[in-house]
This record gives structure tokens, sequence and C-alpha cells, in this order.
């Protein structure tokens, strides 16, 4: 196909309101939470999406979540719209992640949208416990599962995508950097969701002279799977967990940073953010999208200015 057809295949496309059709997509940790949800949302508006994790129908990662698989989350992009393609990797194996950038390369030969995502270090977290007192095993293996896999999985990923110019990376993490200069609790921790921004930032100056952006982007409190069902409830009831934790008034459904990195996909001017540090509530505001029920939640909004600001307002003034 020559390029002035490609051009107006995607023109004839976006028209339609797939306005990443022909594009190809990668979003690194999309077993569950905001990673399905932006995997899906980019299939919404048509991207190819490659969604990689360790939980496989047939096996279960440390998280011990067997309930979300990256295969279910391949048929969601389906379903949406998009093509989903899963393909099981520990992003903390390099062959793992050259073997699957390569299979990017030979099917496709592009690479648009890279997402880092992966986690799965929640059930390693002592909050509160200072250095000396943690199990240095599990802050270690924290500062693996959240960095080095990002780390690995650009270095491989990178050289495909900067061959055509407008490649966006998104680097997934827990706060702002302005939320984030309050001290988070747990110094591996801390460390880990910090190192996000930092890493948007250089990879912004790598990214520049070949037209690509890259920023770091937080959602608010999120109504993950595994948060609900830490309160004991469901996306329909969540709001019965206000009583236990008045904060989770804000919370928020995975969908709306699904929205927030399509958004920015589709931005032909997406370059203006690059190195900075965004939140979906931000980009909500941004593109003038909603979450599922509506509302349009500012989560970090609430807590940088009400809960660590002091300023009068409720979770209510921020939805």
């Amino acid at each position: 196909m020559t390029e002035q057809a490609d051009v107006t295949r995607q023109a004839d496309a976006a028209e339609q309101g797939r306005p990443l059709a022909g594009r190809v997509a990668l979003v690194a940790g999309a077993t569950r939470g905001a990673g399905r949800a932006i995997a899906v949302e980019l299939g919404r508006a048509g991207a190819l999406v490659y969604v990689t994790g360790r939980t496989t129908r047939e096996r279960v990662s440390e998280v011990g979540r067997a309930t979300e698989t990256i295969e279910e989350t391949a048929e969601l992009v389906t379903a949406a719209g998009g093509t989903g393609i899963a393909v099981p990797a520990d992003h903390l194996e390099p062959d793992q992640v050259k073997a699957l950038i390569a299979r990017v390369d030979r099917d496709h030969g592009r690479l648009d949208v890279l997402v880092n995502s992966v986690w799965g270090g929640d059930h390693l977290l002592e909050f509160d416990t200072a250095l000396w007192d943690l199990d240095l095993a599990n802050g270690l293996r924290m500062l693996r599962l959240g960095v080095e896999s990002h780390l690995v999985t650009s270095h491989y990923a990178l050289p495909l995508l900067i061959r055509r110019p407008g490649g966006l990376v998104v680097e997934m993490t827990d706060g702002t950097a302005a939320f984030n200069r309050t001290y988070r609790g747990n110094l591996c921790f801390d460390l880990t969701k910090n190192a996000a921004h930092r890493v948007a930032f250089g990879l912004a100056a790598e990214l520049k002279k070949y037209g690509g952006t890259a920023v770091s982007l937080t959602p608010g409190f999120l109504r993950s799977e595994e948060m609900l069902d830490h309160f004991g409830v469901t996306e329909e009831t969540w709001r019965d967990a206000v009583a236990q934790e008045p904060h989770f008034a804000v919370a928020e459904s995975p969908l709306l940073v699904g929205r927030g990195v399509a958004a920015l996909a589709t931005d032909a001017d997406k370059a203006r953010w690059s190195g900075q540090s965004l939140s979906s509530g931000q980009l909500a505001k941004e593109y003038d999208f909603n979450d599922a029920d509506g509302s349009r939640p500012d989560g970090f909004g609430y807590f940088e200015e009400v809960v660590l600001g002091g300023k009068e307002g409720s979770p209510e003034d921020y939805r």
C-alpha cells in the first residue's frame, strides 16, 4: 500500500470512529485493571493490540488471581472493535520480550503505541515500615516488577516504535509527580512509583528527534478488580465501600484511564505533553470524556488540593 493510500484509509477509518485503524499497540501488563481497560479502549479506537502478562488460562502469576487472564483481555479488545492478540510474557525476561517484539515486527513491521503497565507488586507492600524493617526481597522485587520490567520492554520495543514519527510511550504509575512528592510510606514502593516520571522525562528527550512522545500517567483512586475485592463490593455496589474508606467516593473505573490513553494516541498534537506527568482526570478535562457512569472524577486533583493541600471540598466536588 502506498503512503498516500494509507493516509486515505486512516482518514476514512477516523470518520467511522476508528481513528487508530491500521495502528499497532502493545500494552505490557494488560491482564487486569488499568492495563486491561487501556487495551480495550485502544481496540475500540480501531487498533490492533498485543496484550501481554503472566496470567493465562493455563497459568497464574505470583499475584494469585486466576479471575483475569490475557486471553480474556484480548477477547474484550476484539469485541470492542479492534484486534486483540494475547501473548504470554514475563517482562523481566529479556529473551521473551525480544521474541515478542520480533513477532510484532515480523507480522506488522510497526509499533505505534507502547504502554508500560507492568506491575503486580501490591501483594509485596508493607506500608509505614522503615527500610531496615522491610522484607528486603519483597522490596527489591517491587523495583524489578515496576521499573526493570519497563526498561527491558522499552529497550526492545523502541527501535520498532521510532521507525515512524508520531509514536507514543505511556509509563503507567501510581500518583502524579506532584502527589508523589509526599512520601508513599514504603521506600521501595516510593522509588518504583516515582521512577516512571523520570523514565518518561528521559524517554521524551530521546524520542524527540524521532517525532515520538513519552508521558507518565496515573489513574485516580482506581476501582480495579483487586480493589473492589478488597472492599468486598462490585462495580455496581462500589459506593458501599465509602463507609470503610471515605476517599473512595472519588474513585473511578478503569475505563477513565483507558479513554485517556486512547485520546492521547489519537491526538495529532500529543507531543505537547511529552515528558509530563499526567492523570486520568486531567486528560478527561482536556479531551472532554467521562467515566462509565457519566461523571468526570479527578482523583488526584482531590488528593492534591483537598487531602494534602487543605482546600475546602469533598470527593463529590471532584466528580
